[in-house]
């Protein structure tokens, strides 16, 4: 019977970085937050663009 190579798999995370435990700097905002921004600033391209 032919022998099977055991092949051996790295630990689960190995060589990955994790980007949430990395703190950045700047303003924390949610996607909540950022679509309203969006919304407002086109509203106001919108009435300077007529106006």
């Amino acid at each position: 019977m032919a022998k099977k190579d055991k092949k051996s798999l790295p630990p689960s995370g190995a060589g990955l970085v994790r980007y949430f435990d990395e703190e950045t700097r700047g303003p924390k905002l949610s996607p909540e937050q950022v679509v309203i921004m969006t919304i407002l600033l086109a509203i106001f391209c919108i009435a300077l663009r007529f106006t």
